[in-house]
């Protein structure tokens, strides 16, 4: 008599169920194709072709990123749809400030026991980020692993790589003088949530109550997706209306402007060019946060900076008005090395 022996499926891994999974996502993934795309889901790798997307001397450029513990109010109110939008967004708006086309995006999402409706539900989310962005979801890894996490998280990383042609980078040409510009933000974004986790266990609220700001619950406010700059900004990159791009994320518009200004250059920012949203005066206010604080944790309102030559303003504003987004004109690069702030946010 042969005893029965264990199966992976008894340590706790399900092969099938991670099948399946790969099959309800394939329609989703197919709708992110562009050209390049050689191969869909299911191979040992994922393929695309640089010259039929129409590279002569491409450079590569690649960029990796999560979502950090946005992720936990996710899992908590089980609204997970929009999060795979974030993973995409905080790769691709780094990838477009190098002056690349993101081209393609893979995914890692890691859980110990895989819940088909939820993994669906995020990897749609991430195809949806892929659409915005004309970026291609070409593959990705879904880990199943007992005992590392428990039960209902899961973690994600999104890895996405872009091109442009030899000569067309950016930063490029950033001088004493140029304009800088602001571009509106969906909210929080993707950065800083440890901090807003903190700030919502103070005030005595739960994901599921009011919002204190504007409609809906806490946790759904919170949980806006963060926006995708893509399309505008290789449209005013195209039209050479740009000198530089910064994606403001952690480090906010102090931590993140210094990275694409050369040395002996610095911003000079207007703080009463925009008004702060309510989302950010509420933490400020719920949490006592310092404006200095609030500008070096939190976008404040300002996902994305742009800078051109005063003459090229126009065209930038335009490429970015043209897909919905709001922009503002926020301050000017100067001499100087530390990054001066004018007026009061708060």
């Amino acid at each position: 008599m042969t005893k029965n022996g264990l199966t992976y499926s008894d340590a706790g891994v399900d092969i099938d169920a991670g099948n399946a999974l790969v099959e309800r996502i394939k329609p989703a993934a197919k709708r992110t194709g562009r050209s390049g795309v050689m191969a869909g889901l299911g191979g040992f790798g994922g393929l695309f072709d640089l010259k039929a997307a129409g590279y002569v001397d491409p450079v590569l450029v690649a960029a990796t990123d999560g979502v950090g513990t946005k992720l936990r109010i996710a899992i908590e109110t089980g609204n997970v749809d929009g999060i795979g939008i974030d993973l995409v967004a905080m790769c691709v708006n780094d990838l477009i400030c190098q002056g690349a086309e993101p081209l393609f995006f893979l995914d890692y999402f890691a859980t110990g026991k895989l819940d088909l409706d939820v993994a669906e539900a995020v990897i749609k989310g991430i195809a949806k980020g892929c659409e915005l962005a004309d970026c291609a979801l070409i593959g990705g890894e879904t880990a199943e692993m007992p005992g590392m996490y428990q039960a209902g998280d899961f973690d994600l990383a999104g890895f996405a790589v872009g091109a442009m042609e030899r000569g067309n980078h950016l930063p490029k040409e950033v001088r004493e003088g140029d304009v800088i510009l602001g571009v509106a933000s969906d909210g929080i974004h993707s950065n800083g949530y440890s901090l807003v986790r903190r700030i919502v266990e103070m005030s005595g609220l739960g994901w599921e109550d009011d919002c204190p700001w504007g409609a809906g619950t806490l946790g759904a406010a919170l949980l806006q997706p963060t926006r995708i700059y893509v399309r505008p900004a290789s449209a005013a990159h195209h039209a050479q209306a740009v000198h530089a791009y910064a994606h403001i994320t952690g480090g906010g518009l102090t931590e993140n402007l210094p990275r694409i200004l050369p040395e002996g250059l610095t911003a000079e920012i207007d703080l009463n060019a925009w008004t702060l949203p309510p989302i950010f005066a509420w933490l400020a206010k719920t949490g006592g946060i310092a404006e200095p604080e609030m500008l070096k944790t939190f976008n404040c309102g300002v996902g994305f900076a742009i800078i051109c030559a005063p003459e090229a303003k126009g065209a930038a504003i335009d490429a970015f008005k043209a897909s919905g987004d709001k922009v503002f004109e926020i301050g000017r690069v100067i001499a100087g090395d530390d990054i001066r702030y004018h007026g009061a946010l708060l």
